[in-house]
Formats: structure tokens, C-alpha cells, sequence
């Protein structure tokens, strides 16, 4: 599923990954992040100098003191700030940020998501950014879960997974947590046969009923 589907072609996708090296301090985001921050695909290649080119100049000293650990210590973090597009216009968006280990568990980078919170900033929402972030950060291992299902049932990339679960999230107006939740525990029932991906679809599409259980 591509998400420009998902999310509409004509807007920025409001969540997106990105990826971090220490080796070589090589930064990697995806399509929707590089659109959040106003480029067209493949127009820039993201440095963290042009990263914090981006920050609003109130948000700017916060954001540097995250990256420098991040970049320093590999710690991970969330933050909420704005940036400033490269056609001038104002975001905001919470980050979240987990270390990145190689296959021998040693630690080599920073991966996470950006989502982008503009649209939520300007409305009245009943749930505050500051509850946003720390529900993502105490749901990270089901919502990782729930990714290595979709991505091993569609052949998808982790961001592409995430982008889905978002997408379920906001349709249903359930928290991402419990369609995660309910994702990973009825997955575990599921036969592994030719049937699995018909099974698995309707288990994504029902995913944030209460009483949901694999057919």
C-alpha cells in the first residue's frame, strides 16, 4: 500500500521515519519527512546542519541540545517543536527517537518518526501533544510488534508499516497503541498458510473493534 494513498498526494504525509549513523554521522529520512520539511523527493540530502536550519529560531536551542546527545550518546528522546519549511511556512511536529543496534546488538545510530501534529496544533483536541509523546514512548515495543507483523505479511518497509498503523489509528479514531495491541495478540492465532494475508487483512481492517477476535 503506497502511502501517498493513504495520506493523499496532494498534502505532506504526516508521518514519516528517518535514521541516523554514527558511523560518518549519515542521516536518512523518508519521502514524507523530506515533504515535511518543504523539498520535493530526493532534492536534498539531509545533513544535521540542514536539519537544524529547519528549526523554529524559539525551538532551535532545544532541538540542538536533543540532536547532541542523540548524536553524541546515541540517546533516545522525543521532542516537540516546529520547523520552518523551506517555502517559509510554520509545522509542528513531535519526533521520537530509539537507538538502532547492528545484528551483535552494538549500537549504531538513531531511528524513529516524525508525525506531523500541525493540523492537531490549530484544532481543540482533547489529548495534549505532551500525552501524544508519552503514549508513544511507553507503546514502542507493541507498536514495533504490530510493524514486524505488517511488514512481514505484505513484504513492506518498517515506515510503510507505520504509516499503515497511523493511517488505521486516525480512520478508526483509536489510539495507535490499542490497534497494536489488538494486532499483535491476534496474530498469534493465525494459521500460517496460503490463507494468512486474506485473514491478516481483515484483522487490520477490524483491529480497533473491542471484542475482535481472527476469523
Amino acid at each position: 500500500m503506497d502511502s501517498q494513498q493513504v495520506f493523499g498526494g496532494g498534502e505532506p504525509q504526516r508521518v514519516g521515519s528517518f535514521r541516523f549513523f554514527l558511523d560518518g554521522q549519515r542521516w536518512e529520512w523518508s519521502e514524507a519527512v523530506e515533504q515535511m520539511h518543504g523539498y520535493r523527493p530526493g532534492e536534498v540530502t539531509p545533513t544535521t546542519e540542514l536539519l537544524l536550519s529547519h528549526k523554529h529560531p524559539e525551538d532551535h536551542p532545544h532541538v540542538a541540545r536533543v540532536l547532541d546527545r542523540m548524536i553524541n550518546d546515541a540517546e533516545p528522546f522525543s521532542s516537540k517543536h516546529r520547523i520552518i519549511t523551506a517555502t517559509g511556512k510554520v509545522r509542528h511536529v513531535v519526533v521520537v527517537g530509539d537507538r538502532m543496534h547492528d545484528d551483535a546488538g552494538a549500537v549504531i545510530g538513531t531511528s524513529g518518526f516524525y508525525i506531523d501534529i500541525t493540523d492537531s496544533h490549530r484544532s481543540d483536541v482533547k489529548d495534549s501533544v505532551d500525552e501524544t509523546v508519552a503514549e508513544l514512548e511507553q507503546s514502542r515495543a507493541v507498536i514495533e510488534q504490530a510493524k514486524g507483523a505488517l511488514m512481514l505479511v505484505y513484504g513492506i518497509p518498517a515506515d510503510r508499516a507505520f504509516d499503515i498503523l497511523t493511517w488505521r489509528s486516525q480512520e478508526t479514531n483509536t489510539r495507535l497503541r490499542t490497534i497494536a495491541e489488538h494486532i499483535v495478540a491476534a496474530f498469534d492465532e493465525l494459521e500460517p498458510d496460503t490463507g494468512l494475508r486474506t485473514r491478516f487483512d481483515h484483522l487490520l481492517l477490524t483491529a480497533h473493534q473491542p471484542s475482535h477476535r481472527p476469523q
